[in-house]
């Protein structure tokens, strides 16, 4: 199976976002920064729409906040869209909880949550992926108190599942970060294992490696890439990788 992570920037760049999707081919893409709306956005495509087009037929959406757009009301979170079923679905919060008609000027920005689903391939083999959009802290990728609540939120949540488990998402943290190394005790943390020394790309003057893909000891790593597309001010993370055999 193939699994691509991306922090979409908003969709901003929606026909460079397919783009990278058509190329990659992936069975299950993770993506933080989208919006939906029930109505057409305008400027730039929203999440389902984009799932339409690439025909990924399996769509959970956790957002966080929802806003008036451009006259429209839409949501704005993180999704995990896929060609395999997604047989189980669930969302927790990590900061904050959803907050209605959202405003910029008066409200706290860093809500945040991580979404689990079990996904389940040709084989009837399912896999656990957990997809989070990590707290910002303005300045730095250090992290704080929050970071770390967050990262240990997650790490407690992921060691209570059976079966191979992925957790991916732009953590906005250093790889070396005291909340990072929360998941390193735990995960392979496959950014840093394979030294990637960026995740960003030209489209930003930043130049720190801040997106990650961890797996446990049950998922067989193939491959663990950084895609050559440009679709956003973050590059796309692919991970091509097996379930391994257990025995019973």
């Amino acid at each position: 199976m193939r699994l691509l992570q991306l922090n979409a920037w908003s969709i901003r760049l929606a026909t460079r976002v397919e783009d990278m999707i058509i190329n990659e081919s992936p069975d299950i893409v993770t993506l933080q920064e989208v919006f939906d709306s029930n109505s057409d956005m305008g400027l730039f495509p929203g999440l389902s729409q984009v799932a339409i087009d690439l025909k990924l037929h399996h769509l959970y959406f956790s957002p966080v906040y929802n806003l008036q757009f451009m006259g429209r009301k839409a949501e704005y979170g993180i999704a995990t869209i896929s060609n395999l079923e997604l047989t189980d679905k669930y969302t927790a919060f990590t900061n904050l909880e959803y907050k209605d008609n959202f405003m910029f000027d008066d409200d706290d920005y860093n809500v945040r949550n991580f979404q689990h689903v079990v996904v389940r391939d040709q084989n009837d083999n399912e896999v656990h992926v957990i997809n989070h959009h990590g707290y910002h802290v303005p300045g730095h990728k250090n992290g704080n108190d929050f970071t770390m609540k967050a990262c240990q939120q997650i790490v407690d949540y992921a060691r209570k599942l059976d079966g191979p488990v992925i957790i991916a998402g732009d953590f906005n943290l250093l790889p070396d970060s005291e909340s990072i190394e929360i998941l390193n005790k735990d995960f392979r943390n496959l950014t840093k294992e394979y030294d990637l020394q960026t995740t960003r790309t030209d489209l930003t003057h930043k130049t720190e490696p801040c997106d990650f893909i961890f797996v446990n000891n049950e998922v067989e790593v193939i491959d663990f890439y950084a895609s050559e597309v440009v679709a956003s001010d973050h590059q796309g993370l692919v991970l091509d990788f097996e379930v391994k055999v257990q025995d019973r």
